[in-house]
Order: structure tokens, then C-alpha cells, then sequence
């Protein structure tokens, strides 16, 4: 029962993945040189419900449809997210992209998970808590993906990433700042909210099947 409870919730988050990225503008939300996304709340909210190897997993499977839409649907940062792109200034692609589309992502569905469950233990597994445990597990799974997104196309692709958005320098790292303060908080807080209102739902429906079990 356990197991096909899992593989039915992990379906649905796959599916969930899969319109997402589908639908214009609904998955990836273009906002000057980049995307806001909303790919990363399914992911946070299986990562505390059915644990870091699923969130892991699903995580990955955002990054690989990361991949995939960059490399079909090309815009002026599209060799950062495909490895298959020629970076700005050559006439190739580099395999660090892969590093920039997977290594975030899939940490969006292990770090929630270890959030919430410290968070958990802290407070002693008082009920009462369960919202704020989950909007700051949404919060950081949402950051996490931001930050290192960000930072990694600073520390792998700077020279490329500022030729791309017109700016050189010093002025680079200020333009992903910018990015990590503006789009980044909004989209964490999005998705610190909607971890609230669907992964409290899960988790009590979760927790109500195995008290019935027993």
C-alpha cells in the first residue's frame, strides 16, 4: 500500500513537471534575459512529503526538461542551461551547463525535506508549527535553487553571462544580485506559500492512511 501511495503521488508530480513545462508561460516565466519559474513547488513539496530520493529525482527530471527546452527553445541565455548551445564568444557548447541545470535543481528536492524535518525536531513535532516549518522549508528549497543557479553561471560562465546582458566587471555580479533579491525572493515566497497550503494537505491525507492502516 505504501508503495503504490508513493509511486501514484510521485506520477502525479511528474505530471505535474510535465504541464508545467508544457503550458506558455506557466512553467518558465520569461523576464528579461531570464525565467521565473514555478517548476521548483512541485518538487520542494514531494521532497517533504515523500522524502530526498523522490525530490531528488524529480528534481533532476526539472533540470533535464531544463535542458531540453533550452536547447529547443533558444533565447540569449540558453547556452547556460544547454550543453549543446555554443557559449557567447565560441562556436560550441560547454558541459558545464549541465552542472548550472542539474546540480540545483536536484538539491531543490533534498533540502526541504532536511529543513522541515530539523525544523520538526526544534520545535518538538508541535502541530502549531507545521506552517511556519513548512512556509521556511518552502522558502529555502525555492533559495536554494536561485542562489546556486545564480552563482554558478557567475563563477562558470561571468565573461559570457555579462557580454549576454551588456554589462562587464564588477557590474556582473551586481546584475545577479539584482536577480537573486528581485525574482529570486518573489518566487521563494510563492513557493513558501503554496508548500504551505498543499504540502500540510498531503502530509495530514499521508499521515490519516497510515493511522487507518494500523
Amino acid at each position: 500500500m505504501k508503495n503504490t501511495k508513493t509511486f501514484t503521488l510521485t506520477a502525479m508530480f511528474l505530471a505535474i513537471l510535465i504541464l508545467l513545462s508544457a503550458v506558455p508561460f506557466l512553467g518558465f516565466i520569461p523576464i528579461g534575459p531570464i525565467n521565473a519559474t514555478t517548476m521548483h513547488i512541485p518538487v520542494i513539496i514531494a521532497s517533504i512529503v515523500l522524502g530526498p530520493k523522490i525530490g531528488a529525482f524529480l528534481g533532476g527530471v526539472f533540470g533535464i526538461i531544463s535542458m531540453i527546452r533550452s536547447t529547443i527553445i533558444l533565447s540569449p541565455l540558453s547556452f547556460i542551461f544547454s550543453p549543446f548551445i555554443p557559449v557567447i564568444g565560441t562556436d560550441q557548447g560547454s558541459w558545464k551547463a549541465i552542472i548550472v541545470a542539474m546540480v540545483p535543481r536536484i538539491l531543490i528536492g533534498i533540502v526541504p525535506y532536511f529543513v522541515f524535518i530539523g525544523l520538526k525536531k526544534l520545535t518538538k513535532n508541535k502541530p502549531s508549527s507545521q506552517p511556519v516549518s513548512l512556509f521556511i522549508a518552502g522558502f529555502l528549497g525555492s533559495a536554494t535553487n536561485t542562489i546556486l543557479v545564480m552563482n554558478l553561471i557567475y563563477f562558470l560562465f561571468k565573461d559570457s553571462y555579462g557580454q549576454s546582458i551588456g554589462v562587464s566587471g564588477a557590474a556582473i555580479y551586481t546584475g545577479i544580485l539584482t536577480v537573486i533579491f528581485t525574482s529570486g525572493v518573489v518566487e521563494a515566497i510563492v513557493a513558501a506559500v503554496a508548500t504551505v497550503g498543499v504540502a500540510s494537505v498531503l502530509l495530514r491525507l499521508v499521515k490519516r492512511n497510515a493511522t487507518q492502516k494500523l
